[in-house]
């Protein structure tokens, strides 16, 4: 019982971690604070693994219902299509973010040209995250 519960906290612990860096990552786009931005940032890299590593865990490990509850859930395959977006809206911040640390490494500034469509992309993010709590206390009850 102990590692169910501790997947299921870990799992937690990240929305409440990504949540909170994705929407200071946002905040420090439009303050054109880059250090806040890449600080943030990695936070938000963080929760991915903790999201993906605890529920791998919880999915496929043996600690929840078992693989073949969660392939044939709707809400689940929901689940796995807003994370997929989420994935999809991060490759331009997750590139942007690794030359940002690339050129500061080198002394010299990051190119900054894209801010607004990075907040933009930023905030489609939180939109996206704010709907997986929902879905999940659907699948969590059977939906």
């Amino acid at each position: 019982m102990l590692p169910a519960i501790a997947g299921s906290a870990f799992h937690l612990l990240a929305l409440g971690i990504g949540l909170g860096s994705v929407y200071v990552r946002g905040r420090a786009l439009r303050g054109q604070d880059i250090a806040t931005v890449l600080r943030a940032d990695m936070w938000w890299g963080i929760a991915a693994v903790l999201w993906i590593g605890s529920g791998l865990a919880r999915a496929f490990g043996g600690l929840e219902k078992g693989a073949a509850y969660y392939l044939t859930s709707h809400a689940f395959q929901l689940k796995m299509g807003l994370f997929a977006a989420i994935w999809a809206l991060e490759v331009l911040p997750m590139i942007t973010f690794i030359r940002w640390r690339s050129a500061r490494a080198r002394g010299e500034a990051p190119d900054t040209s894209r801010l607004a469509l990075l907040t933009r992309l930023n905030d489609a993010e939180i939109g996206v995250l704010l709907l997986i709590p929902f879905v999940a206390a659907a699948m969590a009850r059977g939906w």
